[in-house]
């Protein structure tokens, strides 16, 4: 059992792996596990069942913050509040989330996208600290981001989703299709790591650096961020996710996105382009922040 801190129930729900932990309000992880995502019915009792233990080793939780992939129904008006809604992983479609852990725990749960959390926890302890305005954008299996504003998540209808608009086609990549299966060439179906796979048959990291497929993907994200600059101004855009973590693309992407904006936005791109300070913690510090607003905790 622990002192006097809070403690709450973190779970990052990812497309191939959730991770779950106990999080004190000093972002102090006590235990966390890690869990391939398999069936709903099969991954969502694991995590309860680790969740339960964990209260009788370490004490009663305050609250419980998820952070999932989606799309996701946010609207807590909603008869869905907290269901994973039209996603295309197969088995998920109108999964009961949200509403089941409330349910079966009896505790207040924040429930948003893993971007949505991830901006979240980098506005509050990361790389967008004191910014009115900042994004958090993961390039990976798919390309997502999040928005906070004035300390909180954006949500308009839904949450955004900045990876499924349509970027110019770079000159050297007029051919390709695209992979996403709803928009085909838009920002995840030409710069996710799929897509680059599809194309070129291995990772971005694994190919040489003198590669065009680095230009080209830099261009790509430098176009994404230009868009954020456009619309939104923000003071931070924090870039994360498995593609950027090869070498280089943080640089080529201030390189695309300062030719791209000529000059013309306030914020400078090799300032404002930033990588995560969370790292390996982002997804547990996302559930943090999200459970510590439902529950109120400042």
């Amino acid at each position: 059992m622990t002192g006097g801190s809070r403690l709450f129930g973190c779970i990052e729900a990812g497309g191939t792996k959730f991770f779950v932990g106990i999080v004190d309000r000093d972002r102090v992880v006590l235990d966390r596990a890690r869990f391939a995502t398999t069936t709903p019915e099969e991954i969502l009792g694991t995590v309860e069942h680790w969740l339960v233990e964990a209260q009788q080793k370490f004490g009663a939780l305050s609250a419980l913050g998820i952070a999932s992939f989606g799309p996701v129904e946010l609207n807590r008006d909603a008869e869905t509040w907290g269901f994973i809604t039209d996603t295309p992983k197969p088995g998920w479609r109108g999964t009961n989330f949200g509403q089941r852990f409330q349910t079966k725990f009896g505790l207040p749960v924040g429930f948003d996208t893993d971007v949505n959390g991830a901006a979240l926890a980098e506005a509050r302890w990361g790389a967008g600290r004191d910014q009115t305005v900042s994004a958090y954008i993961t390039i990976g299996t798919g390309i997502g981001g999040g928005v906070i504003v004035n300390g909180a998540p954006h949500h308009g209808l839904s949450h955004p989703e900045m990876g499924h608009f349509r970027p110019p086609r770079h000159v050297l990549d007029q051919d390709f299709s695209g992979t996403c299966p709803f928009h085909r060439d838009c920002y995840e179906g030409l710069a996710s790591g799929p897509a680059i796979e599809a194309r070129w048959g291995v990772s971005l990291s694994e190919l040489p650096s003198d590669h065009a497929a680095h230009e080209i993907i830099a261009w790509y994200l430098g176009h994404l961020t230009v868009a954020l600059q456009g619309i939104l101004e923000p003071g931070r855009i924090i870039m994360g996710g498995g593609v950027m973590e090869t070498p280089d693309l943080l640089n080529r992407v201030h390189r695309a996105a300062t030719l791209l904006g000529g000059g013309y936005f306030r914020g400078k791109p090799d300032e404002i382009i930033v990588a995560s300070e969370l790292g390996d913690r982002m997804g547990l510090l996302a559930g943090l922040a999200l459970a510590m607003d439902a529950s109120g905790e400042t």
